[in-house]
């Protein structure tokens, strides 16, 4: 499935797109607010100015992509691996990231702090 298939579907009605294979996939200012996709491989994805406030993105890859500037308020991240992701100017306010990953080349926005989230280092 690529971005342009999730797009059309989730316009017509579904929200559900567990364990999706979305690799580099172009979500650029992506209107998907509340999308399940659980699992999902978004491994080196664009979803810069994605709009996915309360999504389930739990255990979904989101190693190296760009999530700057999105909307991902309330959203579910838990067991996710933002390994190398960049989260800058992302809205986090009331997202779940307890158990979620990072390592030192994941870039947050000034003044977040992981370890308050629980998040994990690797």
């Amino acid at each position: 499935m690529d971005a342009e298939e999730i797009k059309r579907r989730y316009k017509a009605g579904e929200r559900y797109f567990p364990a999706t294979n979305l690799i580099r996939a172009k979500l650029i200012a992506a209107y998907l607010p509340g999308i399940n996709l659980w699992g999902a491989d978004l491994t080196g994805a664009n979803l810069a100015k994605a709009k996915m406030w309360g999504a389930d993105l739990s255990r979904a890859n989101l190693a190296n992509a760009n999530l700057t500037r999105a909307n991902l308020c309330g959203v579910k991240l838990n067991e996710a691996n933002l390994r190398g992701a960049k989260l800058n100017f992302t809205k986090l306010y009331g997202a779940d990231l307890t158990g979620a990953y990072y390592d030192e080349t994941t870039r947050f926005s000034q003044g977040f702090d992981p370890i308050s989230r629980n998040m994990q280092k690797f």
